[in-house]
């Protein structure tokens, strides 16, 4: 159940002059986004920009001011996070978000469940699910961490932890995989290493990330956009980026190194 058909459509993901007010204070004004099917795409920007707030609109976490998130040609302004979960759209988080007490497999094997069908099956064994345990095998190999499957999860190192969430974020078949700063606070071999995993686990899939780390982005990305104030000021390749004079200001005291 969980080999889902892919999107085929041109857009996956379309953003309508999304705005977000908290009281009086604008934090998302007017954005508008096309996110092409297939593609790996990078939102980048200044701290307090909103970036964490535009992924927590297009995952449900917040509802909009006004505006709408259209997924996979359905407006999904109006449902919970649970509901679009279930049509194909999976996120990380910027905070590890993991079942610390339990194993590095139940992790997994817990996020499966309900991509196979298994819902609230109280007299049901998860030991003697094969396909289940299967998939689990498949996902932890992907990852890296089939050595550490029996491993308590809050005892792996914080890259492990980190490859455990992309892990947990991939076990529906989603097709499109949201990650925030997938690479925030590793060293530069477990960026590495996490720049790997993510073209593995997003391979005929798409890709929006929020990231700081500019290598990482031009690494992984197919497109950026610059978020700003709340508004974006700039989508384009990696080179447009790059060369983009607004962007080079907005970052210009902060990330100017690392856009020049």
């Amino acid at each position: 159940m969980i080999d889902k058909d892919p999107y085929t459509g041109k857009h996956i993901l379309e953003i309508r002059d999304l705005k977000k007010n908290f009281g009086n204070t604008e934090i998302i004004r007017g954005v508008n986004l096309s996110l092409n099917t297939g593609e790996r795409h990078a939102i980048i920007g200044p701290n307090g920009a909103g970036k964490s707030t535009f992924f927590h609109l297009i995952s449900a976490r917040i509802q909009p001011s006004s505006g709408d998130v259209i997924f996979k040609d359905q407006s999904v302004s109006h449902l919970k996070s649970f509901e679009i979960n279930r049509m194909g759209l999976s996120r990380s988080f910027q905070v590890t978000n993991i079942f610390h007490r339990m194993s590095v497999a139940e992790n997994i094997r817990c996020s499966l469940l309900w991509s196979y069908g298994y819902k609230y099956s109280f007299f049901k064994f998860v030991d003697h699910l094969k396909e289940v345990n299967l998939k689990c095998e498949e996902i932890l190999e992907l990852i890296g961490l089939t050595a550490r499957k029996e491993t308590i999860a809050s005892e792996l190192s914080y890259a492990e932890q980190r490859s455990l969430e992309i892990g947990i974020t991939v076990c529906g078949g989603a097709d499109l995989i949201l990650l925030d700063e997938p690479t925030a606070g590793m060293s530069n071999i477990e960026t590495e290493f996490a720049i790997d995993l993510i073209k593995k686990v997003t391979k005929n899939k798409t890709l929006l990330m929020v990231e700081h780390d500019m290598s990482v982005v031009f690494k992984l990305a197919d497109r950026i956009s610059v978020l700003v104030y709340g508004q974006i000021i700039a989508t384009g390749t990696p080179d447009e980026i790059h060369h983009n004079p607004l962007v080079r200001e907005a970052y210009l005291g902060t990330h100017a190194d690392a856009i020049a």
